[in-house]
């Protein structure tokens, strides 16, 4: 068995992890580089493997960093199956047409305007609606007690990984030769106690080898209950100057879990009433997604709102955004008010002309709700760079910039090393999905409890035999 890391390798964005075994060539997710303005560079416009090679595809989740390659993978000459959840599938679809038409819009908009570096097109809208008819839809485990074959040699099912909505953990039956081997790849896993979803599961099955996400290895979350104070104190203030709350939030996952804790912290009087604009179509139409698998909800939300007759993802002091006039118009409406868009990471989208319109403003919060990978705008705000390039214009921080990864949606240090130390069998376990110092960080805390793992950090383009 042999696999090779050409993505999320010592850095956060850009699964892809190739799985070779006795001719059969597996690909672990297909993910876009972030981080940077890649589009316009031929490096990202590529892969780096022959895409008529793959046999199929085991997509993990739909976040852009692991789906966003598959219309460059389909454009190259792959034909096979992309396995993945129902959720996947719905969602992957709005994410992919929407990475289509912000590229070109951002291209547009660069021309435009001298001086802003034109990110280029990788693929148009009907290149991504081009490889719909590869998915191939598997239900987690849980729900059918059946595997998915891949021919006769492989089979493999999915846990639910508890990320973002459809998220699932990967567990392949191998057999080599007259050996059967086990290897889990947990994608994106979440953190227990998540609002909307279920717990992460854990692999019941022997394996051997584990590749795994260690996002926040080096790093504790304090518990998210923790998190209403901080927030209230957030929310106060700007009530007090009149200011606005500006959240930079991933259209999926992030933002829908933003609105269900604002909606029951409302509710339950914890926090004061404020306007809520989600200024995203993308989240619209993802939170309508969400309407359709409520299977894949948690008891706690049947609970606190189906139970009542509520929606999660819908209440009186939230409005979602539709148009451009109406993102506009949130430029010159007075506060108090939040404001969650897209992107996380603040690399593109409607979140950038909120950004420059506000960073200038003490009465204003940048609210950082989740990981900001190195080299990108969010990741120089949660530093305090100042001045930053924002659209052009050389803008001063001047707005209170707050992190809280309380919400975060990856597993900490502490869930990590629990999680992996459960998996029976394991051998060999890669670190993936991180930056070298958390890796780094997990790797010593499980060395310690477990010197009989084999433990490895791979670098970008490593090879290994196992």
């Amino acid at each position: 068995m042999k696999i090779t890391f050409y993505g999320a390798a010592q850095t956060v964005t850009g699964s892809k992890h190739l799985l070779e075994t006795q001719g059969s060539r597996i690909l672990l997710d297909c993910g876009l580089q972030q981080g940077e303005h890649t589009g316009g560079d031929p490096e990202h416009q590529t892969l780096p493997f022959d895409a008529k090679t793959i046999d199929c595809v085991i997509l993990s989740h739909a976040h852009a960093d692991h789906c966003g390659m598959l219309p460059i993978l389909v454009k190259n000459g792959f034909k096979g199956k992309i396995y993945c959840t129902g959720a996947t599938a719905d969602i992957a679809k709005f994410i992919l047409i929407d990475s289509a038409m912000v590229q070109s819009m951002d291209s547009k908009y660069a021309q435009n305007h001298p001086g802003i570096p034109s990110p280029g097109v990788m693929y148009t809208k009907e290149e991504a609606e081009n490889i719909f008819q590869y998915f191939e839809i598997v239900p987690y485990f849980r729900l059918t007690g059946q595997w998915t074959q891949i021919n006769d040699r492989i089979r493999f099912k999915f846990y639910d990984a508890g990320h973002i909505l459809g998220s699932a953990i990967t567990y392949l039956e191998i057999k080599e030769n007259d050996t059967i081997r086990g290897l889990a790849y947990t994608g994106d896993i979440g953190q227990p106690g998540a609002p909307i979803l279920h717990d992460p599961e854990p692999v019941q099955e022997n394996s051997d080898v584990l590749i795994s996400e260690a996002t926040y290895g080096g790093t504790k979350h304090k518990p998210l209950s923790d998190a209403a104070g901080q927030l209230r104190e957030v929310i106060d203030f700007a009530i007090k100057n009149r200011g606005k709350i500006i959240i930079p939030a991933f259209a999926l996952g992030r933002t829908q879990e933003l609105v269900y804790i604002l909606h029951d912290l409302t509710d339950r009087k914890i926090v004061q009433d404020i306007p809520i604009f989600v200024d995203s179509p993308l989240a619209l139409n993802i939170s309508e997604v969400f309407a359709k698998h409520e299977e894949d909800f948690d008891a706690e939300t049947d609970q606190d709102f189906f139970s009542k007759n509520e929606l999660p993802l819908a209440f009186k002091n939230l409005q979602y955004i539709h148009t451009v006039e109406e993102s506009k118009a949130l430029n010159t409406r007075p506060g108090p008010f939040i404001i969650i868009s897209s992107s996380g990471m603040m690399e593109g989208g409607r979140i950038l002309h909120h950004l420059k319109n506000n960073i200038e403003d003490p009465k204003n919060t940048i609210l950082i709700t989740g990981y900001q990978a190195e080299g990108t705008l969010g990741r120089k705000i949660h530093h305090g760079e100042s001045p930053i390039q924002i659209l052009g214009s050389s803008l001063n921080i001047r707005a209170r910039v707050i992190t809280m990864n309380e919400f975060s949606a990856h597993g900490d240090q502490d869930f990590l090393k629990d999680y992996i130390k459960n998996i029976q069998g394991l051998k060999n376990l890669f670190l993936v999905h991180t930056e070298l110092p958390q890796a780094e960080a997990l790797k010593e805390i499980l060395e310690q409890g477990h010197p009989d793992f084999k433990i490895t950090i791979p670098k970008l383009l490593e090879s290994f035999e196992v």
